[in-house]
């Protein structure tokens, strides 16, 4: 029961990634915020984690609006009376209208970078005051293994991705005197339904170049990364501030054949 007695809000929740590091944050007796903008799959996701037992809350959300997400800090305080985990792990990847610069659509750079990165910016604007006020606690940004690499094709994804690992350093300095541990988790090829649609499905998409020249030879799964997250949730990563740290099966620093 690592997270026993901590508030935790997960954003993107309802599937894939948030939903695995929402089942290990239940297990481990946190409190879970459901931050979800799609209400099917929010509501499904605490509808089977009260089922196991959790103490779960779905709470309707656009991470990309300031008026949701101050709504989401208000409901949670009123729900909890505190705050003291923020994973930030909303983020959208758009096949097919992503690309390289000179043929992205300005409204595709719009919405991946209010997504992934003006997301963040808001949950932490309205969120950290709640946790210094809550007595401190950790905050959990997701880049990519777009964060620390070249990768061709996507450059709007990978714009929000390298921001997310500079923005977590400067909070880190930022909020450590504060109490507020800022780290960042950087996945690579993740067995999400996001992932396939986007990267697998596409007969364009080199996965032998991207996923399976990782020296673990496989895509890594939702619940390896729920671990990490539990782990830098928890007060046993309590010495861990600004660290960019890859879940990725040694994806980027494999020399390309």
């Amino acid at each position: 029961m690592r997270l026993k007695s901590k508030v935790a809000i997960i954003t993107g929740a309802g599937r894939g990634i948030g939903l695995a590091g929402a089942q290990a944050f239940v297990r481990e007796g946190a409190k879970v915020i459901i931050a979800e903008v799609d209400e099917a799959a929010g509501r499904n996701a605490e509808a089977t984690l009260r089922a196991a037992g959790g103490d779960v809350t779905f709470v309707p959300t656009d991470c990309s609006d300031s008026a949701s997400v101050q709504s989401l800090m208000a409901r949670t305080e009123e729900l909890y009376g505190g705050l003291h985990v923020l994973y930030n792990n909303a983020s959208v990847f758009l096949n097919k209208l992503d690309g390289q610069v000179t043929d992205l659509a300005e409204d595709t750079w719009a919405k991946v970078l209010a997504i992934n990165l003006h997301s963040i910016f808001l949950c932490c604007k309205y969120g950290i005051p709640l946790m210094v006020k809550s007595g401190g606690g950790a905050v959990i940004n997701t880049g990519s293994s777009a964060s620390v690499m070249g990768v061709p094709g996507c450059d709007a994804y990978t714009a929000t991705k390298g921001a997310t690992v500079a923005l977590t350093r400067s909070m880190a300095v930022e909020y450590g005197k504060q109490g507020i541990r800022v780290n960042c988790i950087c996945p690579a090829g993740i067995a999400t339904e996001m992932v396939k649609a986007s990267s697998l499905d596409d007969p364009d998409f080199d996965a032998d170049y991207f996923f399976k020249r990782a020296p673990l030879g496989r895509l890594g799964e939702p619940e390896e990364v729920a671990k990490l997250a539990v782990f830098l949730a928890s007060d046993e990563s309590s010495y861990i501030n600004g660290s960019i740290i890859r879940a990725d099966g040694g994806t980027t620093v494999t020399p390309i054949s």
